[in-house]
């Protein structure tokens, strides 16, 4: 999902790939910390020794689990998740500041969009009013609800911000297509879009929940849009901030509600990979991965996809051909643009992000958030 701050583009090409050779060399496997949740965490890494380019949990000291995820850099981030949990570090996780919206209870959080260390935006899910947004300008200490769904036909999945005013979030389909919220002031304020634009839902088509990473943006104006659930795994690109928009397939099986796109990301507004499959346990997912180079118009699937279902991928920075890719059994690396992937760890990750300064963030169950420095 895309972070908004200004990063500091220290990385080069060079440290990219001697960090990416130390992580297929040496795969950190990830421990769990399910300590209970505070006000204000502080606890060690649980990992504090080994090569660059490793996964290494820090202490969140709750066992919420967080499918939303936004890096500022490698020092600021924001996590959201189950019983109404947003998670606040500006240490670079060293220790985690809770800062949930008061009363927010037993709500599901499942995406944040952050704009620096003061202010964020994050989204609830659900059916009707379920679904809200609440935006904060002082670091979590107060929010502000934005948003209050109260179609009953509707459930907002996902976010992104094109920039630090213009942002869309999305719905399952209501009258048979996809309904787009949108707003201009940085999420003070939403409107939804008018749906003339949007081509039908297949039947049984819905976004999944599972990462913030259904509805993702590169540039001022380009959004793609990940679908599951119906006869096929879709993805809808809109070149015009979500007025318009356009569908195609891909090459990732759908057809049951449990299958089909679950994330996305996009290194530019051509380049992009798409993972899913199927998120039953028992069930296996083949091409959980494809690939596209024309912003989406076409698809194709990956020749060695991860072994398993997919929910999180992430571009590595300053680079034109690395990604990781995350799931409950494990991060899996791509060095050729998403047509190869290889896993290098065994950890449950429900999302994954990197920020321009050289580091990778993902989190997942059991409070796991975890950190990977590129330098």
């Amino acid at each position: 999902m895309t972070s908004m701050g200004k990063t500091r583009r220290v990385m080069a090409a060079g440290l990219v790939g001697a960090a990416l050779a130390m992580t297929l060399a040496a795969p950190a496997a990830a421990a769990t910390n399910d300590r209970t949740a505070g006000e204000k965490t502080r606890g060690e890494q649980t990992q504090v020794k080994g090569t660059p380019g490793e996964w290494r949990l820090t202490g969140t000291g709750t066992d919420a689990r967080f499918r939303g995820l936004a890096a500022v850099n490698r020092s600021v981030a924001w996590a959201a998740g189950s019983k109404g949990t947003v998670l606040r570090t500006t240490d670079g996780g060293k220790s985690w500041r809770n800062v949930s919206p008061a009363g927010a209870g037993e709500r599901e959080f499942r995406d944040v969009e952050a704009f620096d260390a003061r202010r964020a935006v994050v989204l609830a899910i659900g059916e009707g009013e379920a679904s809200r947004v609440f935006r904060t300008e002082d670091g979590g200490a107060t929010w502000t609800e934005s948003f209050r769904n109260t179609d009953p036909r509707a459930f907002y999945d996902c976010m992104t911000f094109f920039d630090q005013r213009h942002g869309l979030a999305m719905s399952d389909p209501v009258d048979g297509r996809y309904r787009i919220l949108s707003t201009r002031d940085g999420g003070r304020s939403w409107q939804v879009l008018p749906g003339d634009g949007m081509p039908a839902a297949q039947p049984g088509e819905a976004g999944f929940a599972a990462s913030g990473q259904c509805l993702v943006s590169a540039g001022p104006r380009d959004v793609w849009l990940a679908t599951g659930g119906g006869a096929t795994g879709r993805v809808l690109h809109s070149a015009d901030r979500g007025l318009t928009w356009t569908a195609t397939e891909t090459t990732i099986p759908a057809g049951e509600g449990a299958k089909g796109v679950f994330g996305l990301a996009f290194r530019d507004r051509r380049h992009g990979i798409a993972v899913g499959g199927d998120y039953r346990k028992d069930q296996p997912s083949p091409q959980a991965a494809a690939v596209t180079g024309d912003a989406g118009r076409t698809w194709t699937a990956s020749a060695t996809p991860p072994p398993a279902y997919r929910s999180g991928v992430a571009w590595l920075p300053h680079t034109r051909s690395a990604a990781l890719a995350v799931g409950p059994t494990g991060t899996d690396l791509t060095t050729d643009g998403g047509r190869t992937w290889r896993t290098v760890d065994p950890g449950s990750y429900d999302t994954v992000t990197c920020t321009a300064d050289g580091a990778c963030w993902a989190s997942g169950e059991k409070g796991r958030v975890a950190r990977m420095d590129l330098d």
